[in-house]
């Protein structure tokens, strides 16, 4: 709190509270807190880097041979992307549950009551997120690579490869918060887990498509983290790009604007209690 104290003075007598400088100023101020916070809490650490790693290595073990000789490819090509957009959802639950408990603690009301501009806590939460996903997918993609996934592509397909799970886990990150700020944790964490694991086991990233049964093949091809997974697929293996990009688009930006209303509203009532 005291590190907020003299830089929001000076940017509300200078550009007011409501500025756009103060915005800029008192976002990256609380961006900094966050990202802080999260890298010494083991919990965050746990969800969005080892158990990722250690569910990447445990395919790779029990399924990635018979998935190779079933699919003629590298299981790698689909796990990897899968278990980056697993530690994005893990992150942002764990993210979640800290959120409730500075709301339970009071701490969102006194940054209300202080010279801080109104939209720089949500909008730091957003930018943090992206920062969590942005190195969680990295410290995966790594490991990943060490297991042998390789980017055959080339570097810009590559870097397209990264900002995938960002806009994926950004996207579910806005309907956590929107969770998060209206229920318990306890419902925040087994919702969310739930929704997980169900993306996880029913999507192209876990096993073929070819190897579900046929009935529920659609709802496996379409659903967001297979849609995603796809896109990642053929930016570092090769392959059709543009439908399932365009699919992984509109999942994320619908998910956005179906929550980001509740989310800054859930915030913003959070914040006043």
């Amino acid at each position: 709190m005291a590190t907020l104290d003299r830089p929001d003075v000076s940017d509300t007598l200078v550009f007011g509270e409501a500025s756009a400088p103060a915005l800029l100023r008192h976002t990256w101020i609380q961006t900094q807190r966050l990202l802080l916070r999260w890298v010494r809490d083991p919990i965050t650490l746990l969800e969005t880097l080892i158990v990722p790693c250690l569910l990447l290595l445990m395919l790779d073990i029990v399924v990635g041979s018979q998935i190779q000789k079933f699919s003629g490819h590298s299981a790698l090509y689909g796990s990897t992307p899968m278990v980056t957009l697993v530690g994005a959802l893990s992150g942002t639950v764990a993210s979640g549950v800290m959120l409730g408990r500075e709301r339970e603690a009071g701490i969102l009301s006194r940054f209300w009551v202080l010279p801080v501009h109104r939209a720089s806590g949500l909008a730091a939460r957003i930018l943090a997120e992206g920062c969590r996903i942005f190195c969680g997918t990295v410290v995966i993609i790594l490991f990943g690579m060490a297991l042998g996934f390789r980017f055959r592509q080339g570097p810009m397909q590559a870097f397209a490869f990264l900002w995938v799970p960002v806009l994926f886990g950004l996207a579910f990150a806005t309907m956590v918060t929107a969770i998060a700020v209206f229920t318990a944790k306890s419902t925040l964490v087994e919702a969310v887990a739930l929704l997980s694991s169900l993306l996880m086991f029913f999507s192209t990233g876990f096993v073929p498509l070819a190897a579900y049964p046929r009935w529920i093949q659609p709802v496996v091809r379409h659903q967001p983290m297979s849609v995603a997974v796809d896109t990642m697929r053929a930016l570092a293996e090769g392959g059709p790009v543009a439908t399932p990009l365009t699919l992984t688009i509109a999942w994320s930006l619908g998910l956005i604007v179906v929550f980001a209303v509740p989310a800054a509203y859930g915030y913003r009532r959070a914040s006043r209690r």
